[in-house]
């Protein structure tokens, strides 16, 4: 493995109950704080009525953000800077799933910066500062709760990119499982679906002398698949619902990626397809993470046996190894469509009339990806594969 600095300074309050200990995580910092969730979910649910009573009694001012979309937008951004700025805010909280909270990382350093914060999304700038935040989670997914991370859409140009601020981390992030038990099906689908692929974008690499890392993430696979099939079957089961949202958090809080990065090709991939269409993150994985593997098995072939056996069960006896690895690669494609993920960018109504525009959006930075650096030719053929 290569040498690495390992640093999470988020505050972890995970549980039932736990939301009670949200005006003393504010206390230290706030007299004014933005508010900031999605489509009105959490008045549904009752969520943001306990989150306001906390707040009240807190003394702040509260301020507030909604319409925070799935694929959160520049322009969502721009309003919550112009809030922050015009009223002093000096702490913004997220309530909702990652997409609320990408957002919110991309206000937080937004209103520190002079220019556009789209400089700083598309890496043009780096950021210096950022105001501090924190975290109500609702949906379990993204794992954004505990990590620096966030990815913005500008719709108006048709781009999506991932950006990263070392020092943005959330002050604190509150789980409770309770809360995501009013997350519907599809969802629920995506954000496991999303989970199990941020842990196949850091197993999968080159680097050697990996055993602790890959033995986290092959336990956090197994663990997933086990608990999957029992949440979707029944939504407000407790512990499944528990099971799902910690292994959420522990995907992409920076611990399976430690002196090994990973390839994150299928995430870009995926953006460009998410640019163009808005389609759900987590369901442009399902399509997509099979069809990648199958592109790049060649290149990853121990690796891609490795999970077949580790993660899947496949017997290797009297098979080759790529003979193996293709039948891990058709586990997971059979695991996902039998928890209702869907299987082709058909599925979306997609056809082959974008492929050119999502394979040049998808290769704006350059060639990318660690098992195989893709170029244009192999992102045409991996969209191709997914028709």
């Amino acid at each position: 493995m290569n040498s690495f600095v390992h640093l999470n300074p988020t505050r972890l309050i995970f549980g039932k109950g736990t939301l009670s200990q949200l005006g003393s995580q504010l206390k230290p910092f706030v007299k004014k704080v933005l508010v900031v969730y999605g489509g009105g979910s959490i008045k549904r649910n009752g969520i943001y009525e306990d989150v306001m009573e906390q707040l009240i009694g807190t003394g702040a001012s509260v301020f507030e953000l909604s319409g925070v979309e799935p694929n959160p937008r520049l322009t969502t951004v721009h309003k919550g800077i112009d809030i922050c700025r015009k009223s002093d805010i000096d702490f913004i909280l997220a309530v909702g799933g990652g997409s609320v909270i990408d957002c919110v990382k991309a206000i937080a350093v937004g209103v520190k910066y002079d220019g556009d914060v789209w400089d700083i999304i598309s890496k043009k700038q780096s950021p210096q500062s950022a105001l501090p935040y924190g975290t109500v989670l609702t949906l379990a997914a993204t794992g954004s709760e505990m990590n620096a991370a966030s990815v913005i859409t500008n719709w108006e140009t048709k781009e999506k990119y991932g950006w990263y601020a070392h020092f943005n981390h959330p002050q604190f992030s509150i789980l409770d499982p309770v809360f995501t038990f009013s997350v519907p099906l599809d969802q629920t689908v995506n954000g496991i679906v999303d989970i199990m692929s941020h842990i196949f974008e850091q197993y999968f690499h080159h680097k050697p002398n990996s055993p602790v890392q890959d033995g986290f993430c092959e336990s956090l696979l197994r663990t997933v698949i086990a608990a999957a099939p029992k949440l979707v079957s029944n939504l407000e089961d407790y512990e499944s619902r528990e099971t799902i949202l910690y292994a959420g958090t522990m995907a992409l809080n920076g611990t399976l990626s430690m002196g090994t990065g990973g390839d994150w090709a299928t995430h870009n991939i995926e953006h460009a397809v998410s640019a163009v269409y808005d389609i759900a993150h987590g369901a442009g994985l399902a399509v997509l993470f099979p069809c990648w593997m199958e592109h790049v098995v060649n290149e990853g072939l121990e690796r891609f046996k490795q999970m077949a056996v580790h993660v899947f069960g496949i017997d290797p006896a009297g098979k080759t190894d790529r003979e193996t690895a293709m039948e891990g690669i058709q586990a997971l494609r059979n695991f996902w469509k039998s928890i209702g993920a869907p299987s082709r960018l058909a599925d979306f109504q997609i056809g082959d009339e974008q492929l050119e525009v999502m394979a040049d959006k998808a290769m704006a930075k350059g060639s990318f990806g660690e098992i195989k650096r893709l170029q244009r030719e192999d992102v045409l053929s991996i969209y191709s594969r997914a028709l």
